[in-house]
């Protein structure tokens, strides 16, 4: 299955989950789960949210920024990745002056 991103318009999305700011993304969802290259604008974040029924996997193309996962910070920039198991609770800062891009993928399980 080929899934062509350069054919989808981006979506804004404000205050994703509760978070500040502004995020774009472009999304393909079916029944296991959800891939999104996103962008966390500069002073944006994504709300603190649980995932009850999935893995989340955040690879961090560009940008600076950190995550927290159960209550614990990680550092992220390019080339690293951050997992956020089921059941856990999490949220990303950009923590930068530029956008953090990544690439997220959502896993039902």
């Amino acid at each position: 299955m080929l899934i062509d991103f350069n054919k989808q318009q981006e979506k804004k999305m404000p205050g994703m989950n509760g978070g500040t700011g502004e995020m774009s993304a472009k999304m393909f969802m079916d029944g296991n789960g959800k891939i999104i290259p996103c962008k966390i604008h500069a002073g944006g974040s994504i709300g603190l949210h649980r995932h009850p029924t999935s893995d989340d996997i955040n690879y961090i193309i560009s940008g600076i920024g950190k995550a927290v996962c159960d209550g614990e910070e990680e550092l992220l920039a390019m080339g690293n990745c951050h997992v956020c198991k089921k059941g856990s609770e999490h949220s990303i800062i950009n923590t930068g002056d530029e956008d953090l891009v990544m690439l997220t993928v959502v896993v039902e399980r």
